[in-house]
């Protein structure tokens, strides 16, 4: 649990304001209205870039995740929108029968970009106690095993809608980054790497910028989507 918007707008986001680098805030409910409340009292910060909807919380109402129900993620990024005039991203589940579907919707609703993937639903079970390892039985895997699983995503969705698309999901190189790229994503983001090697974000930048280098792009757009 975090410590709730308003004390993070007060004593938490201070300590960002000089690290040299825009701050996506990420948000999250358990209903559709939290979402744009938040919105509505983060207003226009100039210490904060963009707001990340992160859809893969469950609703309370039904207990699934809400990017699992097209109509509702489409009214709670809808009424997001209406709250706010920062860029708006929405983060999705990949737990859904067609990712392209929850695209679309948050893509209708008025979200910016859209950010794939969110973790998938897994389980792993302790064999000399007989019980699963996590007490809620299941939870979200991250890390380099679903990066093939996420690639085919966002190549997917980049082929049905128009907005940009951030791409997640065990990158843990300038390799694992290019696919994501040459995939449909604008921008990519790491996150299980840091944990067991700290520069992963510097190694990628630079083993991009090599990349480029070695095959004589000048332009990295050129890149994004161009495996078709």
């Amino acid at each position: 649990p975090s410590v709730g918007i308003e004390a993070f707008l007060r004593d938490e986001l201070p300590r960002y304001e000089n690290i040299g680098t825009q701050v996506i805030l990420s948000i999250s409910g358990s209903e559709p209205v939290h979402y744009a409340e938040i919105a509505e009292l983060v207003g226009d910060d100039p210490r904060i870039a963009a707001l990340e909807m992160n859809l893969s919380c469950p609703n309370v109402g039904s207990g699934l995740p809400f990017s699992s129900d097209p109509q509702l993620l489409y009214d709670t990024v809808r009424q997001t929108r209406q709250r706010t005039p920062l860029p708006l991203y929405a983060k999705l589940s990949p737990n859904v029968t067609d990712i392209r579907v929850s695209c679309r919707a948050a893509e209708d609703a008025g979200a910016d970009a859209l950010t794939l993937s969110n973790t998938f639903r897994a389980m792993t079970i302790d064999i000399q106690k007989r019980r699963p390892y996590l007490g809620n039985l299941s939870g979200g895997m991250s890390g380099p095993g679903m990066l093939p699983l996420a690639v085919r995503m966002v190549y997917q969705v980049a082929q049905a809608v128009k907005v940009p698309i951030i791409g997640m999901g065990g990158i843990a190189s300038a390799e694992d980054a290019l696919e994501f790229i040459l995939a449909g994503a604008t921008a990519v983001s790491i996150g299980t790497a840091n944990f067991f090697n700290p520069y992963a974000t510097v190694e990628t930048v630079r083993g991009i910028e090599e990349y480029m280098r070695r095959h004589k792009v000048d332009d990295i757009n050129s890149l994004i989507g161009a495996v078709r």
